[in-house]
């Protein structure tokens, strides 16, 4: 099947985490920052991680249908954004095709996000695949991003906890926009790669009363019998 043509809005994203506990730990460590880069600009969301959460819900929500681009988004960002929701009972139009597990199941084959409108693409996922393998360079963020030519912002991550805002700021919006530069130029090939959309549950149907007659299976057509293509 041919893929659609890809949207002309792509949007990356990046997320920085407590490394003053196990930063890697979605069930411990909070996030500290998130940035959206688009090609109007940055945007940093810093401060209380439930109202970080909120925050780049409804930014999403604001923005035409896109691209949501990620590095290595697909093992960690965005399962940790959503284990992140689950345990402060955030409400986001994160979806993804399985269910929410820390630390994510690696497997061979591609998990599928989506965040409301918009698509998902694992930028890091897209350049392993095939330059990495080919070349046997290393697809990490910083490394390909000044192979590019790029000029990422380097800081020591161990230590993300004793930024100022200030250079939190810069380095996380640095991260999102590097992931978005480096997947424009493998665009409009490169959105086959993107991750299927992922539709919204399906409601449980309410209980019948007592002595009820069941009512009829859903037909394979309905939307509750609807499943993930």
């Amino acid at each position: 099947m041919t893929p659609a043509p890809p949207p002309h809005r792509r949007y990356g994203l990046d997320i920085e985490t407590d490394t003053s506990l196990d930063g890697l730990d979605a069930t411990r460590a909070a996030i500290v920052a998130v940035a959206v880069s688009t090609t109007r600009g940055d945007q940093v969301l810093l401060g209380d991680e439930t109202d970080i959460l909120r925050r780049l819900d409804a930014l999403l929500a604001a923005l035409e249908p896109g691209v949501i681009i990620t590095w290595n988004g697909t093992h960690f960002d965005l399962p940790f954004i959503a284990t992140r929701a689950t345990l402060l009972h955030v409400s986001t139009g994160l979806r993804l095709g399985e269910p929410v597990l820390w630390p994510p199941p690696r497997r061979p084959g591609p998990y599928a996000c989506s965040w409301g409108r918009h698509r998902h693409l694992d930028g890091y996922r897209l350049y392993r695949d095939d330059f990495g393998r080919t070349l046997q360079v290393s697809c990490g963020l910083k490394p390909l991003s000044r192979l590019a030519g790029l000029a990422p912002v380097e800081v020591d991550r161990s230590q993300i906890h004793r930024l100022s805002d200030e250079q939190m700021r810069e380095y996380v919006a640095s991260d999102a926009r590097l992931a978005r530069q480096l997947v424009d130029r493998r665009m409009p090939v490169a959105y086959a790669s993107a991750d299927r959309a992922v539709p919204p549950p399906v409601p449980p149907h309410p209980a019948a009363p007592r002595g009820a007659e069941p009512g009829p299976s859903p037909s394979p057509l309905s939307p509750t019998a609807a499943t993930l293509t």
